[in-house]
């Protein structure tokens, strides 16, 4: 049984940062493919960043390209987000998700992802 569960989340001024957390249980986590979705309300759920099983290839949306980052720390089967910079706009509740292997580093097929956390919210005020 894979289980996700996000922490980290929390509310924030514009120009503030928080680091969101991803501890995975299970079997599959060291060669699967990791990546955070958010979705605001009456939205729809949208990709943020991925990683794949190395670090090496990571991918991230133009919307929050130079000021997030994600990791992993396989050691500690947890997958990071970085979030620097933070704005009004990045108000969502924010979701780890899982791609078992053979997978895939992208964020524009949800159903790339087969195992998702319940999400953290992220509010951030100006």
């Amino acid at each position: 049984q894979v289980q996700l569960m996000e922490s980290g989340g929390g509310s924030v001024q514009a120009g503030g940062s928080l680091r969101l957390s991803c501890a995975v249980s299970g079997s599959r986590y060291g060669t699967a493919c990791m990546g955070w979705f958010r979705q605001a309300p009456g939205e729809e759920r949208e990709g943020v960043a991925a990683i794949g099983t190395g670090s090496g290839r990571t991918v991230y949306g133009d919307s929050v390209k130079g000021r997030f980052t994600i990791s992993r720390d396989n050691a500690k089967n947890t997958v990071y987000l970085q979030m620097n910079s933070l704005n009004p706009e990045d108000t969502a509740t924010y979701y780890c998700a899982l791609a078992s292997p053979p997978c895939t580093v992208v964020i524009d097929r949800r159903n790339n992802y087969n195992y998702w956390g319940q999400g953290t919210q992220v509010t951030v005020s100006s």
